[in-house]
């Protein structure tokens, strides 16, 4: 079953250089992981911090191993200090049927 993530993420805005370079390269290693589909970042037309990275993974399996990497060999320790908040993480099971 397919996974769509999406990620929310709330940012300093006199980070938003820094964030653009530091989430590219984040972002680059998420494509490229195994069973990761695409990353579609979406930037609020009224609020240029406010972002949401949109991912979608081929299985839940898939998406959960991404996670565990990110939980320990693939931590990401720069983004934290750019953010003007925690993140929030949602998750969604695509149903061919509707």
């Amino acid at each position: 079953m397919t996974i769509s993530a999406i990620l929310d993420l709330r940012l300093k805005k006199e980070s938003l250089a820094t964030a653009r370079e530091v989430v590219g390269r984040i972002l680059t290693e998420t494509r490229a992981f195994e069973g990761c589909e695409g990353v579609d970042v979406l930037i609020d037309a009224d609020d240029e911090t406010h972002w949401l990275c949109c991912e979608k993974w081929s299985t839940a399996e898939a998406d959960a191993a991404y996670r565990e990497w990110r939980a320990g060999p693939g931590m990401i320790k720069d983004l934290g200090p750019l953010l003007a908040g925690a993140p929030g993480l949602a998750k969604y099971a695509l149903d061919p049927a509707i």
